[in-house]
């Protein structure tokens, strides 16, 4: 089962998550322009900074709007969960920046319905940026070159029929070898992905509390693997996020990007335009 911390601040949730490679300290941004990127540290309550998640993908809806992603179980909040939220109710706060004040405003989360892992496949949380910071692809040691499309692969249990090539699953079964590579508080990890329980994804890379949310991309194969060598950084399509840990070896689990997106046009497709993150794509912004 997945352990949890809770804080104070209205009621959050932080949860086990993210990690598989070498420990590489986190840099610090420059004062002169605030970007949002993956592997941010994110808190919902600037009194409590010690309870805090992580950004998983960082771009902007089919709407035009400004967003980041990170997962649905960092916050308890039954009285909000499962709707938008047009309101700045959930401010979201830099952790090593409290002081900039938000970032952003959370508009969306999946409320875990009982499960000690969040939903099981909706495990995720839809930001709205502000307009004051600028969304990158570039975090401190992986560069998100857009959204995974996984042509001819198991649609999403989320998807409509028929479900687009980003809304499909990667493989897990022996023939594949498909790999995740992440990035925390552990550093960047990479391993293969041994299985796929409708779309949550199975892997070796490592995480820990305070992780959860945080981005995993997919390991183009031939491309560079992180190492001392090219500063511990690695590139490739956003694959998901963090989402917890379980009883069965590997204990790590991330929920696919192909659930999340497939969940929003899902939900748009029954309400448009009313729906933060509904065509999500990942900023081409260094």
């Amino acid at each position: 089962m997945l352990r949890r911390l809770f804080s104070l601040a209205v009621a959050t949730v932080v949860a086990f998550a993210l990690g598989a490679g070498t420990v590489h300290a986190e840099t610090q941004e420059s004062p002169q322009a605030k970007r949002v990127h993956n592997a941010m540290q994110i808190v919902f309550n600037a009194s409590t900074p010690d309870s805090f998640c992580t950004i998983g993908a960082v771009g902007s809806d089919g709407y035009g709007r400004n967003i980041a992603l990170s997962a649905g179980h960092c916050i308890s909040a039954p009285e909000y969960a499962d709707r938008e939220i047009h309101e700045d109710l959930i401010p979201v706060f830099h952790r090593q920046d409290i002081g900039f004040g938000p970032i952003g405003y959370v508009r969306y989360f999946k409320d875990p319905e009982g499960s000690m892992t969040g939903h099981l496949t909706k495990d995720y949380m839809v930001i709205e940026l502000v307009a004051a910071v600028t969304p990158s692809s570039q975090g401190p040691h992986l560069k998100q070159t857009g959204v995974l499309e996984v042509p001819g692969g198991t649609p999403s249990p989320n998807a409509l029929s028929p479900a687009p090539n980003r809304e499909r699953l990667l493989g897990a079964a022996w023939f594949n070898n498909n790999e995740l590579v992440v990035s925390g508080q552990l550093g960047v990890w990479y391993g293969r992905i041994t299985n796929n329980d409708r779309g949550v994804y199975q892997a070796h890379p490592q995480h820990k509390a305070g992780d959860s949310g945080g981005p995993a991309i997919w390991h183009v194969p031939g491309t560079a693997y992180p190492s001392e060598a090219n500063g511990f950084k690695a590139e490739g399509p956003w694959a998901g996020i963090t989402k917890g840990m379980i009883i069965s070896y590997p204990w790590y689990v991330y929920t696919s990007s192909a659930n999340i997106l497939a969940d929003l046009r899902a939900r748009d497709t029954a309400d448009p335009a009313d729906v933060y993150g509904a065509g999500f794509q990942v900023t081409a912004n260094p």
